[in-house]
């Protein structure tokens, strides 16, 4: 999970995304330098904007920031502080992981898709639709699970795609930011060296 720090940009906030601001009616509520965005629909909370965050917390890092552990137990003790009971148990799991392609089948209405089984190191294998022309059984591959945040600032979610469910993307290399990136479109297949669920760094 990433949360986002740019005091030169916008000023001495953090800013913490739970959802898509833009799909909802919001309203504000702002608990001393805590401001808390909820949905006016069905007031589920829509994240947080942390004013004044460099006086409340530790922050070495600016732009999009990882969520580590050590940084959200400083944000639970300063939301204690401010009396604010809201979970903030956060799934701080890798969203970018090594997958390998257990299986790979046409799609049953769309020529140039594949729903691939692809094992993420989890019980059970995610289902994932790619239009890769490369995708293959038995491959590593790099593996955006749901939640994850493209760097291109695409949120990965749960979808359906011609149909069929699809919970996470196979990306490419082009997709991942990686520099001298190849033009031609297909998915990035990692050296076998790589560990079946094990975080991908970029």
């Amino acid at each position: 999970m990433d949360v986002f720090y740019n005091p030169a940009g916008i000023g001495d906030v953090l800013i913490i995304p739970l959802a898509d601001e833009d799909r909802y009616e919001v309203k504000h509520e702002n608990i001393g330098d805590i401001t808390r965005i909820t949905s006016k629909k069905d007031g589920s909370i829509l994240g947080y904007n942390v004013f004044h965050a460099s006086a409340h917390l530790t922050l070495t890092e600016t732009g999009t920031v990882k969520l580590t552990q050590e940084l959200l137990e400083d944000i639970k003790t300063y939301f204690r502080e401010n009396n604010i009971t809201d979970s903030l148990d956060f799934d701080l799991s890798p969203k970018f992981v090594v997958g390998y392609v257990v299986s790979k089948e046409k799609h049953e209405n769309a020529d140039k898709l594949s729903v691939c089984q692809v094992d993420v190191g989890e019980e059970t294998p995610l289902q994932i639709v790619c239009g890769a022309p490369n995708v293959d059984k038995g491959q590593k591959v790099v593996v955006a699970k749901v939640g994850a945040t493209m760097p291109s600032g695409l949120k990965i979610k749960a979808s359906e795609l011609r149909g069929i469910p699809s919970n996470g993307m196979i990306c490419s290399q082009k997709e991942l930011g990686l520099p001298n990136a190849p033009k031609e479109k297909g998915i990035y297949v990692l050296e076998d060296t790589y560990r079946v669920g094990e975080e991908f760094k970029f």
